[in-house]
């Protein structure tokens, strides 16, 4: 398999655009969140990443700045690239990207059974569970 290469990308730009397509396929078509629930106002100032692999857009997530930390959020990869650590590759480079931002303070609402892939990120569960798109979520921090 060729090695995945994560970019940073402009809103609106082809590769974001395919983002987006591939997040629509995921939440929307596989996880059946409400489509009206899937995008919002945040992406329009979010910065958006992708994973290429194989010559197309294999996973993406984005990255929004609060007042006291960084989101991440929407976490998607392709059904077909699951498995191949570009969830964790993405993770790594948005964190490593944006660390200097609210000083290395990072926040996010994992699905309850993708916990163990952030704890490995030093995230840890905070509060209740809660229903997010349908789906159960904990709250995650890594301070």
């Amino acid at each position: 398999m060729t090695e995945v290469v994560i970019l940073s990308v402009p809103l609106f730009s082809t590769l974001c655009n395919e983002a987006f397509k591939l997040r629509r396929s995921v939440f929307i078509s596989e996880q059946n969140v409400p489509a009206d629930e899937e995008f919002d106002e945040a992406d329009l100032s979010a910065h958006h990443i992708v994973a290429i692999q194989a010559g197309e857009v294999a996973g993406t997530l984005r990255i929004v700045y609060l007042d006291d930390h960084v989101k991440i959020g929407r976490v998607a990869v392709g059904a077909q690239w699951r498995g191949h650590g570009i969830a964790s590759a993405m993770i790594r480079f948005a964190m490593e990207a944006h660390c200097a931002v609210r000083g290395n303070r990072f926040y996010l609402t994992a699905q309850s059974d993708k916990v163990a892939l952030y704890e490995k990120f030093g995230f840890t569960a905070f509060g209740d569970e809660f229903l997010d798109g349908g789906m159960p979520h904990l709250a995650m921090r890594n301070y």
